[in-house]
């Protein structure tokens, strides 16, 4: 009499129906999330996209669009040279770099790329007097004017208005937009409040004021 290994029962009609609704769920399922995910990824990219065109055509707000004068800012006790210093002026939203160059040059900069809005760095090693430098798309700023070296972007940092104490406590005092002086963009934030803006609009005025320093 010989053994024979049993024989695994026949499957019932209904079983396979099952398995075969089941793997049709499953395949629909995955097309579905295969979708979803291209969908958020097509919606993700177009929005950094249109948020990177919009930063640099100037539709989203830019460092030291404001006319209006805003408040000094004392932001380091001392800056010495080859130093720089993150802080946020003239509001907390706005990311500013400060950097003292070897020869004591002092120099203030908005932090934000004019590309696509990254974040601006400061190399002490990089050239004769460092540079500032982006890391997204390899963007480089001069550090003594803030104008564009190298990379993408397609304009100068703003700037920020620095003024040494006599106690060498460093403070912000006003923005210039990118292409501005520095005199320029005090004399749109503080008008006639400054001597100089007052001079450079009423010479009479100016040649008065040059006077009253020669005397004092």
């Amino acid at each position: 009499m010989s053994v024979t290994d049993p024989q695994p029962p026949a499957p019932e009609a209904g079983a396979d129906a099952a398995q075969e609704a089941l793997h049709d769920r499953i395949a629909a399922d995955s097309l579905t999330t295969r979708r979803d995910y291209l969908r958020i990824v097509a919606t993700v990219s177009g929005g950094l996209a249109v948020g990177g065109v919009a930063v640099a055509s100037g539709i989203l707000h830019r460092h030291g669009d404001s006319d209006g004068a805003p408040e000094p800012k004392r932001i380091a006790d001392r800056i010495l040279p080859g130093e720089s210093l993150a802080f946020r002026y003239p509001g907390d939203e706005d990311r500013a770099i400060a950097v003292r160059m070897e020869d004591g040059t002092l120099a203030g900069y908005s932090a934000v790329c004019t590309h696509l809005a990254c974040a601006v760095l400061w190399r002490r090693d990089r050239g004769s007097e460092g540079e500032l430098y982006c890391p997204c798309h390899e963007g480089v700023f001069d550090a003594r004017t803030g104008e564009v070296t190298a990379g993408p972007p397609p304009r100068g940092l703003p700037k920020v208005v620095l003024i040494e104490q006599a106690d060498g406590s460093v403070w912000a005092i006003g923005t210039a937009r990118s292409g501005e002086s520095l005199e320029e963009g005090l004399c749109r934030q503080q008008g006639d409040a400054l001597r100089l803006c007052r001079a450079q609009t009423d010479p009479a005025a100016g040649t008065a004021a040059v006077e009253r320093s020669a005397r004092s």
